[in-house]
């Protein structure tokens, strides 16, 4: 049974008539006991409130510990997020790239072909023109050979 000190000062012990107890002795022995009853109850209280500071700190990391736990896992979620978008940009830019790279070699091919075209022109018109020249040379050799000075 606890006892608290006002109990156990309250306590009397009954005397036989022989051999009976001391009652100094007794005092004595129950003062003891109710300054060390209250001692322990004093200390009992001082560990109870270190108890109860050191749940409220286990309390506080523990939250603290999950929101250190939300927060890495929103910094990963967000990484891997970032990762796969820089992925795709780089995806969309290397094929925008390609796209852009096959228009101008295209653009490029059809100018050559434009220009070998135009460089055939060229030389069939260097032809004919040349062609043209020669029959017109000849016939103006042909009247000035006709045109004897007699």
């Amino acid at each position: 049974m606890n006892y608290t000190p006002e109990e156990l000062r309250g306590i009397c012990l009954k005397k036989s008539v022989i051999n009976g107890y001391c009652k100094r002795q007794v005092d004595n022995l129950l003062a003891l006991i109710n300054e060390d009853y209250n001692r322990q109850l004093m200390d009992n209280e001082e560990l109870k409130g270190k108890v109860a500071s050191l749940n409220e700190a286990i309390n506080h990391y523990k939250l603290l510990e999950e929101a250190l736990q939300h927060s890495i896992l929103v910094a990963q979620h967000t990484s891997e997020q970032v990762k796969a978008n820089a992925c795709e940009k780089a995806r969309l830019i290397t094929e925008e790239a390609e796209a852009n790279a096959k228009k101008l070699t295209d653009e490029a091919h059809q100018e050559v072909a434009k220009c070998k075209t135009r460089c055939e022109e060229l030389k069939s018109e260097l032809i004919s023109y040349k062609s043209k020249s020669e029959l017109m040379l000849q016939a103006q050799l042909k009247i000035l050979k006709q045109m004897s000075p007699e």
